[in-house]
């Protein structure tokens, strides 16, 4: 940044005046400011509340008109400009026009700054420009869903994931024996994390890693490796120095060397063609893969894990709707892809998870040069180079305006499948509701048809084989790479 560039910022933060440009102006929000959540910046004391974060960027807006209540800027201390929002439109518009090109938005990179120094900067994650196309090239086969919604990958995955469910079975039946009572109390997000990563290693990558051997190392690893990613974007050098001073290196230590072994693992397929390897076609060398599986294992067993743990604790706390799924699954032994579509009731369960509680609940952007953009409403908004961009998906699809009774029929803050009924038959397009699950443009999540068919999978055969009942009464977010339930989804489970 110039000197110029820095007084032209400072006089502009003194005066107060609005960098942006338009007709749906973002309004300014104060750096200090009472009754707030917390601070509208992340820092060490705060950084595990992201969702309070963005909150306080709303605060005091609650009976304010026009689209300043949803498009929310802060400008102080000579830095760029931060732009959150909630306003589906801008959300729409700006990840419809990311790329690298002049005029177009780049991926914010500040907070995947501890992912890449963890997996590497060239993945699909990180990377961009010609790079990130053509790997986006190479995985679009793999992961499209004309591949995976094949009989015999439905197959495989329902394999893979009925041996997990046996052992699982197994340990619940000898708890119930010993205890004598019908139910047992569990808590089910460390059993998905093994459930998921094991579709991931042995199925996908056709790996043969052991049930314990997931649950006792990999699994502990990966959990940790990503909360230190989380650490080391918002305050690497206090990380550095707390784990020297806590003697932290050695467990650093192994749960990295745990993850390469596990990245060597689903690298090792590749030669044989195993799992899905053989619909990746690359002459690209195994160490130039590395960061993108790395990124993979990591990445999908958190995205995955969220988005099936946020499924089961919504039908914890709903148990019409968990039996309006299992009138759809108890006569399943074999799950196809004609099954799988033809579950209308797992399906509304899925998209209303997604609107909900989304496992990516900001997309960070930012603009390259003084840019701008319009809705599909016909609103303009001018982005000043070097802003820093929070596309807020948890937010905005919890905002009254855009999903609420007036529009869906039903509180925008409630999990309720019905509205996607409503929806429908208002007419009004799947276009036009995005809920930004997997993202929406040029960057959209690869994984998402992968992501369906294991969370679809997961929570049918859950359905089909128990019954669980939510311990409390209502379930809080927590996030960090992803959002889950805050008490890890802790159910009374009972065999049907």
């Amino acid at each position: 940044m110039s000197l110029k560039t820095w007084i032209k910022r400072i006089l502009q933060q003194i005066k107060g005046a609005n960098p942006f440009d338009g007709d749906c102006l973002p309004t300014r929000v104060s750096l200090f400011s009472p009754g707030r959540p917390t601070s509208p910046v992340p820092l060490p004391w705060n950084y595990k509340e992201p969702i309070q974060i963005f909150e306080a960027f709303y605060t005091g807006t609650e009976n304010q008109q026009g689209w300043g209540a949803h498009n929310r800027y802060l400008y102080a201390g000579g830095f760029p400009p931060v732009l959150v929002t909630r306003d589906p439109g801008i959300i729409k518009a700006i990840q419809a026009d990311t790329g690298d090109k002049p005029g177009q938005f780049d991926r914010d990179t500040s907070p995947t700054a501890g992912i890449a120094r963890a997996t590497g900067k060239d993945s699909l994650l990180y990377a961009n420009g010609a790079i990130w196309r053509r790997q986006k090239r190479l995985v679009a086969k793999p992961f499209s869903r004309s591949n995976l919604f094949q009989p015999q990958k439905f197959h495989g995955f329902e394999k893979t994931f009925r041996n997990t469910v046996r052992k699982r079975l197994e340990l619940l039946q000898a708890l119930q024996e010993e205890s004598g009572e019908q139910k047992t109390r569990i808590e089910l997000d460390p059993e998905i994390k093994v459930v998921m990563l094991e579709m991931l290693v042995n199925n996908f990558f056709g790996g043969n890693v052991s049930y314990k051997e997931l649950r006792d190392r990999y699994v502990p690893a990966l959990v940790y490796m990503i909360d230190f990613m989380v650490r080391d974007t918002v305050a690497p050098k206090g990380q550095a120095i707390a784990l020297t001073l806590t003697g932290r290196s050695k467990i650093l230590r192994e749960h990295r060397m745990a993850f390469e072994e596990l990245t060597d693992i689903a690298l090792a397929g590749r030669a044989e063609n195993l799992g899905l390897w053989k619909d990746f076609q690359s002459d690209a060398s195994d160490e130039a893969l590395r960061s993108n599986i790395r990124v993979f294992l990591a990445g999908a067993m958190e995205a995955t894990t969220s988005f099936a743990t946020w499924a089961i604790s919504h039908l914890s706390h709903h148990p019409k709707w968990q039996e309006k799924v299992h009138e759809e699954v108890k006569e399943m032994d074999v799950y196809d892809p004609d099954d799988f579509t033809s579950a209308p009731n797992l399906n509304l369960v899925l998209e209303e998870t997604l609107r909900l509680t989304p496992a990516l609940y900001f997309f960070p952007r930012r603009a390259t040069q003084d840019t701008w953009v319009e809705t599909s409403d016909h609103r303009k908004m001018m982005i000043p180079a070097g802003t820093h961009i929070r596309l807020d998906v948890w937010h905005s699809n919890r905002c009254e305006e855009f999903w609420g009774e007036a529009v869906t029929g039903y509180p925008a803050d409630v999990f309720a499948p019905e509205r996607w009924a409503v929806i429908n038959e208002k007419g009004i397009s799947p276009k036009e509701m995005l809920h930004f699950g997997f993202g929406h443009g040029p960057r959209f999540c690869p994984g998402r048809s992968l992501g369906l068919l294991e969370v679809g999978l997961v929570v049918g055969a859950m359905v089909k084989l128990f019954k669980f009942e939510a311990v409390h009464e209502h379930t809080s977010a927590s996030a960090g790479v992803s959002t889950k339930p805050a008490d890890g989804v802790m159910v009374d489970l009972e065999l049907r």
